[in-house]
């Protein structure tokens, strides 16, 4: 997905239960949902959940040292989609794949433009 804004739905910072709602382009199509936070262990592990949407998924970030020093991150989305979106399942998941990709990247780059 291609998303577009991020608004806090409850007081930051992050924490168990806090609620981010997004606006994304995926597909041709303007989608709005709300994640809630459900696991969160600093510098380790995040996921959050929707069940909002035509796909209802959870988002999982993993985070590990690696020996170089630098660090992996690693992005899971599951969910099974509803109704029409179901019948699109094929076209979807390479679709995702690309939408990712390319936020990582542009992650990526914010983060590496930054001074730490």
């Amino acid at each position: 997905m291609n998303i577009g804004s991020v608004e806090w739905k409850t007081p930051p910072p992050v924490q168990i239960g806090s609620r981010v709602e997004f606006v994304a382009r995926f597909l041709g199509r303007t989608l709005r949902y709300t994640y809630e936070f459900v696991e969160l262990i600093p510098g380790e592990r995040l996921v959050m959940r929707t069940q909002q949407g035509p796909f209802p998924m959870e988002t999982t970030y993993s985070w590990a040292i690696e020996p170089d020093g630098s660090t992996r991150m690693t992005l899971r989305n599951r969910g099974e989609p509803a109704g029409f979106s179901r019948l699109m399942t094929p076209l979807m998941k390479p679709a995702m794949r690309r939408a990712n990709r390319k936020d990582l990247a542009m992650l990526k780059a914010l983060l590496e433009s930054q001074p730490v």
